[in-house]
């Protein structure tokens, strides 16, 4: 079953709806530095929080990707879009190739960022899981953000490092633990070959959650999918650089309008 996520909305009411999606552990400010380029281009951004994430509600878990993609699914009723180009990152870049397998009709197009079809290391997850469920997630935010950014990043942008660490640590412990259940047991390439949406699949090159051969996976799957590295990116490359990731973004919805 679905819930009403929260979400915030940017730009142009006429324009062209992009939807952003966030990754396990953030909220929809992980996007921010996405939001002036895309709005200044005439889109209407709807950035939101996934499902036992931010300000939306965490029901009892685990999730499964059928109900993290429906909550996509329904906030775009409620809103009534009919279809709107998709940006994910990690979770969120596997929430948009649910949609593209299962509700194509609903995205004219998809980014999918440093994300997976198939993260593999099932025991890591569950570990994690265990450990958030006990303890919280003070010492899992602090190992995020050396995932999240490379070294160079946090030595010179030390007080964003903090803020979103303690986005992380901020994030219910139940809906953590229920999203990293869902990771566990994930396996969407049979999707890839039946997607049909304008693809662009972007890895950062130092990204060690999720490393590039997942994203090249995933663009050579999806047929006529186009794939990018970003150099000096790890894990959220999005928001450590977020002029190429923007550009890059930017140029796909354009050429898929």
């Amino acid at each position: 079953m679905s819930v009403e996520v929260h979400y915030a909305i940017d730009g142009p009411g006429d324009g062209a709806v992009v939807l952003l999606s966030n990754s396990i552990g953030s909220t929809l400010h992980m996007w921010d530095p996405q939001v002036k380029p895309l709005t200044d281009n005439g889109f209407r951004v709807i950035r939101y929080d996934a499902r036992g994430h931010g300000q939306s509600p965490v029901p009892a878990g685990p999730y499964t990707i059928d109900e993290v993609g429906g909550d996509a699914v329904a906030l775009l009723d409620r809103l009534g879009i009919d279809s709107a180009h998709f940006v994910g990152l990690s979770l969120g870049g596997m929430v948009g190739l649910w949609l593209g397998r299962y509700a194509p009709d609903r995205v004219s197009s998809l980014v999918l960022c440093c994300t997976s079809a198939r993260p593999g290391n099932r025991q890591m997850w569950l570990d994690r899981a265990v450990k958030v469920r006990a303890e919280g997630l003070a010492e899992v935010a602090e190992a995020s953000i050396i995932r999240w950014f490379t070294q160079a990043w946090r030595d010179t942008h030390p007080a964003e490092a903090r803020e979103l660490r303690e986005m992380t640590a901020g994030t219910p412990p139940e809906g953590y633990a229920s999203c990293v259940d869902l990771l566990s047991e994930l396996d969407l390439v049979d999707y890839l070959p039946k997607i049909t949406a304008p693809t662009l699949v972007i890895s950062g090159a130092d990204d060690s959650a999720l490393p590039a051969e997942h994203g090249r996976l995933i663009a050579g799957g999806i047929p006529g999918a186009r794939f990018e590295v970003v150099e000096q990116a790890a894990h959220l490359g999005s928001y450590e650089q977020p002029s190429r990731f923007g550009e890059l973004i930017i140029d796909h919805i354009k050429a898929a309008s």
